[in-house]
């Protein structure tokens, strides 16, 4: 069995959508970071997008485990226009799109961005050269609320809707397996 051990980076505290912009996470919280790392496999190998968000959060937690390189594919669902921009500021501009887009999710974009099928694809294809590499192992990714839900999606066979219900708190741990089938839990976990 091959387990993942999605960790959510620390918080930005930013109040906008925050996809592809590189912003830096918050680790004050040393504690919390002391207890994700004990709760991880010692002997996992580590992995994070290359948004320094999760770069510093996956160094902080990568303690005497071996660290793959950073993939950018492993990147939070790209806001294009609306990156940045608070709901309330793009709904007053764009109401029937940015409703779609949260209620319909699937092809819906915002201009100059990804669809979330689009970013399911691109997760997915890193998580499968993971699985290829890695087969058997414990696998610590460090990634972003959208990256972890669309992996969720993939082991619990739901809509992109009723998954986007889940909430994935910064710092917490979702882990996923697979056997030859995709299973999940527990998820959102706070060690």
């Amino acid at each position: 069995m091959t387990r993942f051990w999605w960790v959510r980076h620390g918080p930005t505290h930013a109040s906008g959508m925050v996809g592809w912009s590189d912003l830096p996470a918050d680790l004050s919280d040393t504690a919390q970071l002391e207890r994700l790392d004990a709760y991880l496999p010692k002997t996992a190998v580590v992995i994070s997008s290359d948004l320094s968000r999760a770069i510093a959060t996956a160094d902080a937690i990568g303690n005497r485990r071996r660290r793959l390189p950073n993939d950018p594919d492993l990147r939070e669902i790209n806001f294009g226009d609306w990156e940045n921009r608070h709901f309330t500021e793009i709904a007053a501009s764009d109401p029937d799109l940015i409703r779609a887009f949260w209620d319909d999710p699937g092809e819906v974009r915002a201009p100059g961005g990804e669809s979330w099928n689009q970013t399911s694809a691109r997760v997915s294809g890193a998580t499968d050269r993971l699985l290829a590499g890695h087969e058997g192992a414990d696998i610590v990714v460090v990634a972003h609320f959208g990256a972890i839900l669309t992996q969720l999606q993939r082991a619990l066979g739901v809509p992109p809707r009723k998954v986007l219900a889940n909430r994935i708190e910064n710092l917490s741990v979702t882990r996923i397996s697979f056997d030859g089938a995709w299973h999940a839990g527990p998820i959102n976990y706070l060690p």
